[in-house]
């Protein structure tokens, strides 16, 4: 997503020397890579599309995955990104040397390059349980990002080891369909109800005559999430926050009529201090006949199943990995040397990190799109890589007005940003008492702490100040 619209604004804004080089054979990034029963976004579609493409044919409120990834296939190629982009080429090295990126693919390739922008997204590395015996299952097992679809599942047992987004979709699409389905769960998690209603062809009809009604739907629904949730989450409007709470305790509450079941689905922690899921299916599935919520803990996998420790065998015909993604792993595993032979490893040796979420001291001319403190866990992300981009856009404007040729944020203006958001942290509900992908090994989010408005106003009236510019 963030690497098709690079390709775009970069051309809008006269740039049409560059390259992208992409790891795999298509181009989709997450779509791509997430091909799961039930995958859907859980922003509403009229939002997250590109704002210079509304698109008419959605076919639901928040659309499902395949729809997504032909979405961002077809702006590709009508925008004429396509003949820019190397494929099946993963990058391994960026190496500043004389004031240029030097750039090595495994595959050989090379080159040299004055900007690097990294748009390689944050949910693509697949992250494995540490659970004893987990290769010796001997059914198919696979992540839920690397959906093995040659796996009949009719009929079998099949069991999810995962209470994320990507397993709540899962089971709400599996259940009924196999002879049992078996949720492992380590952790509960609060669920705001999310009808999804589908487009009539008629309102279709509507939308590709009048574009400017899907522009108004995307600002409308853009304005109430910045003003509810995203404000919410970073401590600035208390009230929405109790509503959502009040939102999910209701829909746990009259969804599930078990009482037993509906404690174990009872989270102990804030709604929203984890990812908050958007879900209306759920809870109707993990009530099925055939589906079971197993709250005790894995001790090991074996062969024939998954052993609880309690003692008992959970007997399985196929196994999904459904444990989310190494969000802390941006450009990594690209080799990225800086300046002075300094490595983004050095760098980050505590918390990866970015000044403004974009740019980082001694890797000229490389900006992170979705990168670092970035506002991941409160917007569109193609919002915040538009955002991103348009920062860069005038980097490159103030280079060349100054008959300059490279910029980097100076350490110091780094640190006093970094220092300002671990402080801004602590306001925020993902500190407020659970442990989520947010959080880094010292239990500091790696999210923008602050609103919208502000991510907008600070990357939209950059201080060159804080960069050094260097001829």
């Amino acid at each position: 997503m963030a690497g098709i619209l690079s390709a775009i604004k970069l051309r809008r804004n006269g740039y049409n020397n560059f390259t992208i080089y992409e790891k795999a054979k298509r181009l989709g990034g997450t779509w791509r890579e997430n091909t799961y029963p039930g995958i859907a976004c859980d922003v509403p579609s009229h939002s997250y599309c590109y704002e210079f493409e509304p698109n008419p044919e959605w076919s639901h409120t928040c659309s499902p995955g395949a729809e997504i990834l032909e979405y961002f296939e077809n702006v590709a190629v009508k925008y004429g990104v396509t003949k820019h982009v190397q494929f099946e080429a993963e990058i391994s090295q960026l190496r500043f040397e004389d004031d240029k990126w030097h750039l090595q693919c495994k595959d050989g390739q090379s080159g040299v390059f004055d900007f690097i922008v990294a748009a390689t997204g944050v949910l693509h590395h697949p992250a494995y349980p540490d659970i004893p015996g987990l290769q010796t299952f001997t059914g198919p097992t696979f992540h839920s990002a690397r959906w093995d679809h040659t796996v009949k599942l009719e009929g079998q047992r099949v069991g999810i080891i995962g209470t994320g987004s990507s397993a709540i979709q899962i089971i709400g699409d599996l259940s009924g369909k196999v002879a049992k389905l078996i949720q492992f769960q380590r952790t509960p998690q609060w669920i705001l109800p999310r009808p999804n209603p589908t487009y009539s062809e008629q309102e279709k009809q509507y939308f590709r005559e009048n574009p400017e009604a899907m522009q108004k739907i995307r600002a409308e629904q853009m304005q109430m999430f910045e003003h509810g949730f995203s404000s919410a989450v970073v401590g600035e409007n208390p009230q929405a926050l109790a509503d959502i709470q009040a939102a999910t305790l209701a829909h746990l509450e009259n969804k599930v009529s078990d009482s037993v079941l509906r404690e174990k689905l009872r989270p102990n922690y804030q709604a929203a201090c984890k990812r908050l899921i958007m879900d209306d299916k759920y809870y109707d599935a993990i009530q099925h006949p055939d589906s079971e919520l197993v709250t005790e803990t894995i001790s090991a996998i074996e062969p024939a199943g998954v052993r609880t420790a309690d003692g008992k065998l959970h007997e399985l015909d196929v196994l999904v990995i459904a444990t989310g993604f190494k969000a802390d792993q941006f450009l990594r595993p690209i080799e990225v040397i800086g300046r002075n032979g300094k490595t983004l490893e050095e760098a980050w040796a505590d918390r990866p990190s970015a000044y403004l979420s974009v740019c980082a001291p001694d890797f000229p001319n490389l900006v992170m799109l979705n990168g670092p403190n970035g506002p991941v866990g409160n917007f569109s992300l193609i919002d915040v890589a538009d955002i991103q981009l348009d920062f860069f856009m005038k980097l490159l404007d103030e280079l060349q007005a100054g008959d300059y040729t490279a910029f980097a944020p100076k350490s110091e203006a780094a640190e006093r940003f970094e220092a300002e958001r671990v402080q801004a942290t602590k306001n925020t509900v993902w500190v407020s008492g659970c442990k989520s992908w947010y959080l880094d090994d010292n239990g500091v989010p790696a999210a923008w702490p602050w609103s919208m408005h502000r991510f907008r106003t600070a990357l939209g009236n950059p201080d060159f100040a804080d960069f050094e510019l260097t001829r």
